[in-house]
């Protein structure tokens, strides 16, 4: 039965397999489930860094700044 989500497919070298296949073992988890949620991770870490940058930058204005207490006056 097809599945309703798309498919990703990639080529792994073997030290890289390797290594999925024996953290999804410990985890009880799918190589391929492991590999999703790796990939997930991995995604939402480069988001953090993306919206860092930005924050910084607006840090960096010359903005005048408001304290917190008169923030939420």
């Amino acid at each position: 039965m097809p599945t309703k989500n798309p498919r990703i497919n990639i080529t792994a070298n073997e030290k890289l397999l390797t290594n999925i296949t024996f953290i999804a073992e410990q985890e009880k988890k799918t190589v391929s489930l492991l590999a999703k949620e790796l990939i997930e991770e991995a995604l939402e870490k480069r988001e953090d860094l993306y919206l860092s940058s930005i924050a910084l930058s607006r840090e960096e204005g010359d903005f005048k700044k408001i304290s917190h207490e008169e923030t939420w006056k």
